[in-house]
């Protein structure tokens, strides 16, 4: 069995009382004052009638407290983000059964709540070293039976539709955060800076959890003074400066937040000096953006993950790192492939959803993405299964695969690619400026991810997108993956132009922007 967090604490309250655990912008705790903390509100919770520890906190020491101690109290903990909707708010307090809110925030959350059409009733106010807090509790919410077992629920937002509640076991857990342990080579001298939201299970599990394990130190301040506002907004010298001011040895971050880190440290921002490891996941990482990263001296470890799979399988690590990889699997963790190459894991999975009937213990996860192992025991992803679509000559294309390629090129900032049932693909690109040698570089850059490309996968024509793909414009998730949907939407009619316009039996053009010939 791998060690529990609480144990870990608990040993660490005698090893090291007085070493810090969790740093806040007002206040710390000691790991003698954690446990104390863990150990006097796991048993307020235990005779708590609320049926689940639901979170709705901004990122601080009174967080973590809270979801140990529930976790100790053997009380579900079901973490409720922020950057959700009031609508998907609602639709996970009734999936799940939640009758109790503890927040930081309550009456931000009344409104909200009341948005969502969720009746109130009493409120009560209590204190934690000194921080506030309060526990909302809500009306005519029906019970809803989890998983046995079940002692963290995660809602997966996903690109459409409601959100999804992943039911999580303790051994689970206790699997990932053990594993990242020993693959990051996390030990007491450590400080973890988090960045990202403790509400999404990554930064829980491997922000809070692994740090705890090794007996470092978490600075968990509140998301503005990180430089995050809402699910986008990202003020990117706060965020060099909490890194800084933290001397950060590990943070985490997505894709988008690393981008911003790089391009402010090429314009002359300072860089944080201690980091030895920024993981960096939640979607695909252009290797243009590794490789400016590492000739800055920023120690970056692409990693690959999901809420089914209680978040890391693989991670790129100090003794085993390659380029184009997400890492080798952890040492939980198996990994194996169907027929169509979707990638299978077990070792550490959900106990079921909500709402759903358990699953077998011990079964492979369909993680519905396709990728391989190389020959050194490296994964490498292709693309989602969901998201490849057919050619009219019945060749099957993953579109990351090749949007990877386009974007390789420092003339293709973003790529969506497109070609359901036609006879050749097309392009929708945002190219790194506007001008008649930008669009030349950009059939270049065509031309040269082309040469590499099997014919069936190649593009043959593309559009200037009309602006980038963003969060704000509802193209691009927040953890940086392209949402195609809302893209063919806005660029529907003018792709179907083009293949009107377009001869389907001259494949072997250099691409050109469509309708510029």
């Amino acid at each position: 069995m791998s060690p529990s967090v609480i144990d870990a604490i608990t040993r660490l309250c005698h090893e090291q009382p007085d070493a810090p655990a969790l740093i806040g912008n007002r206040y710390a705790l000691s790991y003698r004052e954690l446990a104390a903390a863990i150990e006097q509100t796991s048993a307020q919770l235990r005779a708590h009638p609320a049926r689940a520890v639901a979170l709705a906190l901004d990122n601080s020491p009174l967080w973590a407290v809270l979801d140990l101690a529930g976790w100790h109290a053997g009380k579900p903990v079901i973490p409720l983000p922020f950057f959700f909707s009031a609508e998907q708010i609602a639709h996970s307090i009734r999936d799940a059964g939640i009758d109790y809110i503890f927040t930081d925030q309550p009456e931000q959350y009344r409104k909200l709540l009341e948005a969502a059409g969720i009746e109130t009733d009493a409120t009560f106010t209590h204190e934690l070293n000194g921080q506030a807090y309060s526990e909302i509790r809500l009306r005519n919410i029906a019970a809803k039976a989890l998983p046995a077992g079940t002692v963290k629920v995660t809602y997966t937002s996903g690109t459409t539709g409601q959100p999804k509640g992943v039911c999580l076991g303790t051994d689970a857990l206790q699997l990932v955060a053990s594993s990242l342990l020993d693959a990051t080579r996390g030990t007491a001298d450590d400080r973890h800076v988090s960045v990202l939201p403790l509400s999404t299970l990554l930064e829980n599990l491997a922000g809070a959890y692994v740090p705890l394990l090794a007996g470092a130190s978490c600075h968990l301040l509140p998301l503005a003074d990180v430089g995050l506002s809402g699910a986008t907004g990202l003020d990117v010298k706060k965020m060099l400066a909490a890194l800084i001011q933290g001397r950060a040895t590990t943070t985490i971050l997505t894709p988008q937040l690393l981008h911003a880190l790089v391009a402010a440290i090429e314009a002359g921002h300072p860089a944080p000096q201690q980091l030895r490891f920024v993981a960096v996941g939640g979607a695909p990482v252009a290797p243009r953006l590794l490789q400016r990263a590492e000739k800055l001296g920023i120690p970056v470890f692409e990693g690959y993950g999901l809420s089914e799979c209680a978040s890391v399988v693989a991670l790129n690590t100090e003794a085993a790192r390659r380029a184009g990889s997400v890492g080798k699997p952890l040492a939980h963790a198996r990994v194996k492939f169907a027929g169509d190459g979707e990638i299978l894991v077990s070792g550490a999975t959900l106990l079921g959803y909500t709402g759903d009937a358990p699953l077998q213990p011990g079964a492979f996860w369909p993680t519905g993405d396709i990728g391989h192992l190389d020959e050194q025991g490296f994964l490498h992803l292709t693309g989602r299964k969901k998201n490849i679509f057919i050619t009219s000559f019945g060749r099957n294309v993953s579109p990351e695969w090749v949007e990877r390629e386009l974007t390789l090129h420092p003339a293709i900032a973003q790529a969506a690619v497109f070609g359901e049932a036609r006879p050749w693909n097309m392009a929708v690109i945002v190219p790194r400026g506007a001008t008649p040698e930008t669009f030349a570089a950009v059939n270049q850059a065509i031309e040269e991810a082309n040469s590499v490309l099997p014919d069936y996968a190649r593009v043959k024509y593309w559009l200037p997108a009309r602006a980038p793909f963003l969060p704000q414009n509802g193209q691009l998730t927040a953890n940086g993956r392209l949402k195609r949907e809302a893209i063919w939407q806005v660029y529907q009619t003018s792709i179907e132009q083009l293949y009107k316009e377009k001869p389907d039996d001259d494949l072997a053009d250099i691409p050109t922007p469509g309708g510029t010939e």
